[in-house]
């Protein structure tokens, strides 16, 4: 079957879509919403993600599920059938919708994995990294997560689902992902049981220590709500979007690379194996001693704060 990624469509879309909400910010005196230095970086490395993710998914992406799927679903009587017995998917609509909550599933667990894995995170920090939050923040992408994140979905392939229809899904999800970076959208009612929201993601955007880590979800919300980590947007909050550890440059390169270069640095200063590893691979915070803390550390402080003393101020830890 022919199908087209629809992220094919959604580029001019995004161009067109930032550019009027750069113009309605301007109109509604929002001056503050955009900047350019800002702007420009998050196109940058929006222009480098757009260069690098066809040749990825050309040489690697499709390649990784179109070898999964013929090991999983080899034909059997002119027939791919799974190895499972059953017969492989097709392209009923009923499929699609079954891809589209796997694809979801799948997101969800890559997504927490960028917050909870610092290896993970040095390559996604680099979407947060702006202290602003608008829809040119929705194409500020980091290179290196294409490298691994096909391997979050390596399974939908394996189970059946036809290598073009995993990638459509993946193309769906992106497109909803990138309309989510908007200040302007409300709270959406009944919707908001269920899908992942634009207030939703500027919880999940923002470095308020009670909002850390939380509402990964793509398209819905149901997996943050079975797995612990959704939270509703609270309009009595001030909201402070971007990173505790920015890298303080517009620069696309340092933006890039800042965290690797501070993994490696505390690689180095490892006095055993065990804080060497944890140190690329444990929580982004992690120390052996507590000098600095991880998300989950800094949360329970502030708990801890709130009910001994609810009427003070939390200072976040540096």
């Amino acid at each position: 079957m022919d199908l087209t990624n629809p992220l094919i469509y959604g580029v001019p879309c995004f161009i067109a879509l930032i550019l009027l909400e750069l113009s309605y910010s301007h109109h509604d005196g929002n001056k503050e919403l955009y900047s350019w230095k800002d702007l420009m970086a998050s196109g940058s490395m929006g222009i480098g993600t757009a260069i690098i993710s066809p040749l990825l998914k050309v040489v690697f992406m499709i390649f990784l599920f179109e070898s999964v799927y013929a090991l999983f679903n080899p034909v059997v009587n002119g027939v791919h059938t799974n190895i499972f017995g059953y017969e492989s998917f097709g392209y009923q609509w009923y499929f699609w919708g079954l891809c589209m909550l796997g694809d979801d599933f799948a997101y969800y667990w890559f997504h927490r994995a960028n917050h909870e894995i610092r290896i993970f995170w040095a390559a996604h920090i680099v979407h947060h990294s702006s202290d602003n939050f608008n829809l040119g923040t929705g194409i500020r992408n980091g290179w290196f997560t294409l490298v691994y994140k096909p391997f979050f979905y390596m399974w939908l392939p394996a189970i059946g689902f036809p290598v073009e229809m995993v990638i459509i899904c993946l193309g769906i999800e992106s497109l909803w992902q990138f309309q989510l970076h908007s200040q302007y959208i409300p709270k959406l009612g009944f919707f908001e049981k269920f899908l992942n929201t634009h207030t939703m993601h500027q919880v999940h955007h923002s470095q308020n220590v009670e909002y850390l880590d939380k509402n990964h979800g793509g398209i819905l919300n149901i997996f943050d709500r079975m797995f612990g980590t959704w939270k509703e947007f609270d309009e009595s909050i001030e909201v402070k979007y971007g990173v505790t550890h920015a890298p303080n440059s517009y620069n696309p390169l340092i933006i890039l690379t800042h965290e690797f270069k501070d993994i490696w640095k505390d690689v180095k200063n490892g006095e055993n194996f065990k804080e060497r590893f944890m140190y690329v691979f444990g929580p982004p915070g992690w120390s052996p001693d507590g000098s600095t803390l991880t998300v989950k550390q800094m949360q329970r402080q502030f708990e801890s704060v709130n009910k001994k003393n609810p009427e003070k101020s939390y200072q976040r830890p540096n």
